[in-house]
């Protein structure tokens, strides 16, 4: 039997115009809410990632970050 998909946890998010938009089009393209495509890709992070990439682009984000706040 399937699981009910009940959005039972609310979070106060902050994001970059970059990721809003980047959602917004995930959204529009997939036909998801905003809440129902985070689920999606937070619960299917490690099938729809390659754990090499996803490390180097951590280490840059993080990079870029450390630089936007000084």
């Amino acid at each position: 039997m399937p699981r009910r998909f009940r959005l039972t946890r609310r979070f106060p998010a902050a994001m970059t115009e970059e990721g809003y938009r980047a959602l917004r089009k995930f959204t529009t393209s997939t036909g998801l809410e905003e809440g129902e495509a985070l689920s999606f890709l937070f619960e299917n992070l490690a099938a729809i990632t390659d754990a090499d990439e996803l490390a180097a682009r951590l280490r840059a984000f993080q990079a870029d970050l450390a630089e936007r706040k000084t």
